[in-house]
């Protein structure tokens, strides 16, 4: 009976220690649930900004690990290793730029229009080129802080951000035409591209089902002005309330001739769908680098750091996944729009694609 008794106290003391173990594992595994952007594994809410999180680590599991996708720190390369791919770009922009069957859709002259979308920064000699929809603000929230306006991003008010008037950001067409041809050949310059499609359903999204209160005429006059020429049957006493289609908005963009006159109308508002050829000359002017909106998390440390600007200023915190290409919501998009309104979109914007590398959609084409 001493014996047995003896055994059973054994046995209790084991699983206590168990129990204490796996205790001690379920909340350091539950610490640890949340990841480095401060958003909880499984699209769970937001924790409080600026908390130092990590991801769960796997208790047990012979199983190797897949790699970490590309957006989160501990993927994203020294600047050293990212030069190689900075160069293969800049490679790919001069070769296209030299083919001449691409001409019209990838030169365009360094005109007031080009000059007006490049922002300078003087003190640290940077030329930036704004390419609307491809997360701009971030970026001139930077160079607000280097022209000293702000000592962070952080403490930037939302709405001084794209008050051109009171940013303190000079745009180069400001300036004579002796001191732009002395930055442009001297100062480090970038801009930012992303998938073409993709970005005209960001545009598309913002503009005109979005439609932010500060900006009305895209709703009140853009808008109507498209589906009066593009959509197939509407009635004129309906055409602001009905809404703009995608569809329209395709046709729209796809007509090589038509749209030309009204663009005149549209005036400035037509950047954020104008192609990049058109906003920054890329063949004309020989920028430092292209940053990709999809690698954005390796592209800028690295313009920072090429820049020398790595030590003065931090670029804003990267939400987990918002730069992946989603190919998903492309298809959604286009799949109610006929191949031949499809093929015209992707003549225009051609050059686009081949010349930053990115595949022409395929799956949307044929």
């Amino acid at each position: 009976m001493g014996e047995a008794m003896r055994h059973h106290w054994l046995l209790l003391g084991a699983c206590g220690w168990v129990l204490l173990i796996l205790m001690f594992v379920s909340k350091f595994v539950s610490f640890r649930a949340v990841d480095d952007y401060g958003e909880r594994v499984a699209g769970q809410s937001w924790t409080v900004p600026g908390t130092k999180v990590v991801r769960p680590i796997p208790v047990s599991s012979p199983v190797k690990l897949a790699p970490k996708p590309s957006y989160q720190p501990s993927a994203v390369p020294s600047g050293t290793d990212w030069q190689p791919v900075v160069e293969r770009r800049v490679e790919l922009l001069s070769s296209v730029c030299k083919n001449s069957s691409l001409g019209n859709l990838t030169h365009a002259a360094i005109s007031k229009f080009v000059l007006d979308r490049i922002f300078v920064c003087d003190k640290h000699k940077i030329l930036f080129c704004q390419t609307p929809k491809v997360g701009n603000t971030q970026w001139k929230k930077v160079l607000i802080v280097l022209n000293g306006a702000f000592p962070s991003v952080e403490e930037i008010p939302e709405n001084l951000v794209h008050d051109h008037e009171k940013n303190g950001l000079p745009r180069l067409s400001s300036l004579t035409p002796q001191e732009i041809t002395h930055r442009l050949s001297t100062y480090f310059k970038f801009f930012i591209v992303r998938d073409p499609f993709e970005r005209l359903i960001s545009a598309f999204k913002d503009k005109f089902v979005k439609n932010p209160r500060f900006e009305p005429w895209y709703k009140h006059d853009i808008a109507p002005a498209i589906i009066r020429k593009y959509r197939k049957i509407h009635r004129d006493s309906d055409l602001a309330a009905s809404g703009l289609h995608f569809e329209d908005f395709v046709r729209y963009l796809g007509d090589a001739e038509g749209r030309q006159r009204m663009d005149r109308q549209f005036g400035e508002h037509i950047i954020h769908w104008v192609t990049y050829a058109e906003l920054c000359a890329p063949c004309e002017i020989h920028y430092s680098v292209v940053g990709h909106h999809e690698t954005l998390e390796q592209d800028a440390p690295h313009i920072l750091k090429a820049a020398g600007i790595d030590g003065m200023v931090s670029y804003p915190d990267i939400p987990p996944g918002i730069t992946r290409y989603n190919r998903t919501k492309v298809e959604q998009y286009f799949s109610g729009i006929s191949k031949r309104d499809i093929r015209r979109l992707y003549a225009r914007y051609q050059g686009d694609f081949q010349l930053f590398g990115y595949p022409s959609p395929e799956f949307l084409l044929n």
